[in-house]
């Protein structure tokens, strides 16, 4: 550690010589020349590559401590992640270095709530509803389906073509792509869904008439929330105010932005994007603010959601003047596992010179990475299980160890297979809390109340009741909407009398939960006490549904308001539903089963990745274009620095198609085409033999009465 790169190079000068040295002063310490170069640096861009395991969070969370420590007013600093988890759990570790007043007031978040906050404030003079609520992607598909039934556009239909049309969930899929990488339908459809190219004219149809609805009912998705905000930070009157909240703007995971995303952050780096008094004291007040983007192309494994790995490899030409900090000392695997991982990246064909990095450790280990040979999927599940119980024997709990695998189905054998053993698993991914049914029942109302304009949720609340079906809901939405969509419309709103008494409840208890003197969690005990009769009618498990619905009632007493409690849950919804859960472990020792997607920003002692076969990884279907397949070899390069101690790839020799129940066709692949014998080099290779087959019955012992079989075959004729 060079003395030049402390605050006070010379500790005899060192204004508390003697004193204790306080948590900043520690931190400083506990960061490598590399880290502390990023933390301390004091122009106007940084760009900090950050390899797997080299300490990015501590480096991040460094540098907010520093720039607090400046002088910079906490208000003024803006932390964007891509989990609200991570952008809390960093702020938490900056207050137990600055103090806990100063780093709760730093505004931190993940790009779609800091959006929505900001969108809020301007929500009149952008022209929107400050009330508007917004959807997640289930109730986005919900939309889309309303639309599609609303212009007659359904399989087999005349307006189809009388043919299949796509799901609903592709339709958003494909409408997201366009609005995030800012890329013309055509050319998408060409790219990324080929096999609904056909319908180009429908879905341009259904996209208008989704804008249109949204509009009308003054909703805003996902991706609404980025593109809304970049048109206000944009906008001539609008954006000078917008852009001038903040001095410094720190992003992590830069490689993970879309084309909307870069745009917000250069938008907030324009000259006119701060006038602080703290920015005039430190320069040239016609700067923009100072940005601070913290990645790793080489984890660039998210295009599929819009990511653009350009972003983070343009940063150098978006900022000429940037300072680039590779931080290449890793702390999480040892050397053998790094020499693998590193093997397989330099491979990348289209990694820029300027950014390649070469990870090292410290950590020695006399265990080299394990390349297992099975003869097929059974025999690779029978070989990790064994593996695992065999590492539990060797003192690795089963948290710590971790099964990776590209496809979300990679792994029914293996869980069958951990089933018949009673090794107990956790299998990361499954339904939300907010996708499930019940559940978006019950914010349904919230959501009326809070935005009458929204017609989805009040289709979905009205089709709950008793005696109102489509075109009775339909009716009401209409009424609403020609009486401006309040709520007391509903007192006069004609209804069959089969449905007077329910909607006359409904009326109750919309206006209680309206009621300014209702509390949130109050409202939330009158709207379970309605709910529940519906729930044990329409539901089966009943009261693990219940329990739910109270998870959402202790969310909701955690918020301020109404309003904050439908943002909550839509841009950090809970993780499950016990209506879905399993049955619970009797041990509480659990081992992890993941797709190597969720399996990002995590880390295991032992880490065992399946199915190292072209075709599996890379995918069939990702490999029709060259930067679909460099992301493949990315997404190889994820899973291999999970592991910290031990890491074994799998690769089966022989696939059995499954096409006829009764069919025993096989084929055999070929190794993954990222792990070349130059790579397998760095591994300890093994071969996994089939259990031994029980003996021949001929071969045995004692006279063979075969030859009397033969004997008796003759003389039958």
């Amino acid at each position: 550690m060079a003395n030049s790169e402390l605050p006070f190079p010379d500790a005899s000068t060192h204004p508390q010589a003697g004193k204790p040295k306080t948590p900043y002063e520690h931190m400083l310490e506990e960061l490598n020349p590399a880290q502390r170069r990023a933390a301390t640096h004091e122009g106007q861009e940084l760009l900090i590559l950050a390899g797997a395991g080299t300490g990015k969070t501590k480096t991040l969370v460094a540098r907010v401590a520093v720039l607090l420590e400046r002088g910079v007013p906490p208000e003024r600093i803006l932390l964007l992640t891509f989990t609200r988890r991570a952008a809390a759990q960093m702020l938490r570790r900056a207050a137990a270095v600055c103090g806990d007043r100063r780093a709760r007031r730093v505004r931190g978040g993940t790009f779609h709530a800091v959006g929505q906050g900001i969108l809020r404030g301007f929500a009149t003079r952008a022209g929107l509803d400050p009330s508007f609520t917004i959807l997640d992607r289930g109730d986005a598909e919900d939309v889309i389906d309303l639309v599609r039934e609303s212009l007659g556009l359904r399989s087999g239909s005349a307006k189809a073509g009388q043919r299949r049309f796509p799901a609903k969930s592709t339709i958003l899929s494909c409408y997201s792509r366009c609005v995030s990488t800012e890329r013309p339908l055509t050319e998408v459809l060409q790219a990324y869904f080929p096999w609904i190219a056909c319908f180009e004219e429908e879905l341009r149809q259904i996209f208008r008439a989704y804008e249109e609805r949204k509009q009308a009912q003054e909703v805003l998705d996902f991706d609404d929330l980025l593109s809304y905000w970049r048109a206000v930070l944009h906008d001539p009157v609008l954006g000078p105010e917008a852009r001038r909240d903040f001095d410094h703007v720190l992003v992590d995971e830069y490689q993970d932005t879309n084309r909307v995303q870069r745009d917000i952050v250069l938008a907030l780096a324009k000259p006119e994007a701060t006038s602080s008094k703290f920015d005039e004291a430190q320069g040239d007040p016609s700067r923009g603010a100072r940005i601070t983007v913290v990645g790793d192309d080489a984890q660039a494994i998210y295009s599929f959601r819009g990511a653009n790995v350009a972003n983070i490899r343009g940063f150098p030409q978006d900022f000429p003047e940037c300072e680039v900090v590779r931080l290449e000392r890793n702390y999480r695997s040892t050397e053998p596992i790094l020499s693998v991982a590193n093997a397989t990246i330099a491979l990348a064909t289209e990694l820029p010179t300027a950014f390649k990095k070469h990870l090292w450790s410290d950590r020695k280990s006399d265990h080299r990475p394990i390349f297992a040979r099975v003869a097929d999927e059974d025999e690779q599940a029978a070989y990790v299980a064994e593996e695992v119980l065999r590492r539990r024997e060797e003192g690795i709990p089963l948290r710590q160890q971790a099964v990776l695998f590209r496809t979300a189905h990679h792994s029914d054998l293996l869980e069958l297979e951990l089933a018949r053993r009673k090794i107990p698993f956790h299998k990361f991914g499954g339904l939300r809390l907010t996708d499930a049914a019940h559940v978006k029942d019950a914010v349904a109302f919230l959501r009326v109340v809070e935005n009458p304009a929204d017609a989805t949720a009040w289709f979905r609340v009205l089709k709950l009741l008793d005696g109102v079906g489509p075109k009775t809901a339909a009716g009401l939405i209409a009424h609403l909407q020609a009486h401006g969509n309040k709520l007391s419309a509903l007192i006069d709103a004609k209804v069959p009398p089969s449905a007077k008494t329910a909607i006359g409840e409904l009326k109750e208890l919309l206006f209680a939960l309206a009621d300014e003197g209702t509390t949130l969690g109050e409202g939330f005990e009158r709207l379970e006490a309605f709910y529940e009769p519906i729930l044990r009618l329409r539901y089966e498990r009943a009261d693990a549904r219940l329990e739910d619905i109270q998870t959402l009632a202790h969310v909701a007493r955690g918020c301020d308001s109404r309003r904050a409690f439908l943002a909550e849950l839509s841009l950090n919804p809970p993780g499950g539903t016990g209506d879905h859960a399993g049955e619970p472990h009797l041990d509480d020792d659990w081992m992890v089963l993941s797709t190597i997607h969720s399996a990002k920003g995590l880390e295991w002692e032992a880490v065992t990745v399946l199915h190292a076969a072209d075709g599996m990884i890379p995918s069939d279907l990702a490999t029709g274009r060259p930067e679909e397949v460099e992301e493949e070899r990315r997404l190889l390069y994820v899973a291999l620095t999970r592991a910290k101690r031990h890491l074994s790839v799998v690769y089966p020799q022989r696939y059995h198609k499954k096409e006829h129940r009764y069919a025993d066709r096989h084929l055999y692949p070929k190794v993954t085409r990222f792990l070349p014998t130059s790579v397998r080099e760095h591994f300890e290779e093994v071969v996994r033999e089939p259990p031994a087959q029980a003996q021949d019955p001929g071969q045995r012992g004692g006279k063979s009465a075969f030859s009397d079989l033969r004997a008796k075959a003759r003389s039958r004729w």
